[in-house]
């Protein structure tokens, strides 16, 4: 399933070809797979609260969400060799570098997701 991801409290579009990762081996994956991630397209991680970029090949955006998919921190091009975390989370958006700053996306925006 992709969505389309919207801030709608700055009025910007962050993806719209944004895949939804549910099963714990979609979760476990994510983006390990890929060699890059171009403008619009994503990986939302749901339940997560922490993410990891070890063998990762680029940098990415992770933008952690909370249950009403208000952004609770973001995470700026998080490079391979990487750990992050955000115990307040319910979810993980992971972005190409840039696109947080690209859209103007802050703490507390909230963000919204719609099925394509």
């Amino acid at each position: 399933m992709m969505y389309t991801v919207e801030n709608v409290t700055r009025g910007g579009k962050l993806g719209d070809k944004v895949s939804r990762a549910e099963s714990s081996r979609e979760r476990r994956t994510g983006l390990l797979k890929r060699a890059s991630l171009q403008t619009g397209e994503g990986l939302w991680i749901d339940p997560c609260e922490g993410v990891h970029t070890f063998f990762m090949k680029f940098p990415i955006d992770v933008i952690y969400l909370d249950r009403k998919h208000r952004i609770r921190k973001i995470r700026h091009a998080l490079g391979p060799w990487r750990i992050s975390l955000c115990l307040t989370a319910r979810s993980v958006l992971e972005m190409p570098a840039g696109t947080a700053r690209r859209t103007g996306s802050v703490a507390g925006d909230r963000l919204e997701f719609r099925e394509v």
